[in-house]
């Protein structure tokens, strides 16, 4: 097998792989907060409080994963255009 041949494989492996994800599972965890909806501060002490709502995913912990809201875009073009 060719390097180029490989190289082709694995991209289309990793590409079928991450469309997959997005199929079966479209919301990951928000990577600003960590799922957690706030953020975590400390107080002066130095123990563990609760912090803001987090402003990226509006307190609930998910988000869209890439793939799944370039499919929904996608889809969106297409139903606007066949009408």
């Amino acid at each position: 097998m060719t390097p180029a041949l490989f190289a082709v494989a694995c991209l289309l492996l990793v590409t079928l792989g991450y469309a997959s994800v997005c199929a079966a599972s479209p919301f990951g965890t928000c990577r600003k907060c960590h799922g957690f909806g706030f953020a975590t501060t400390t107080d002066r002490k130095g123990r563990p409080k609760r912090g803001k709502t987090c402003r990226r995913c509006k307190g609930h912990g998910k988000r869209i994963r890439i793939g799944r809201w370039l499919y929904n875009r996608a889809s969106h073009t297409y139903r606007q255009g066949t009408r």
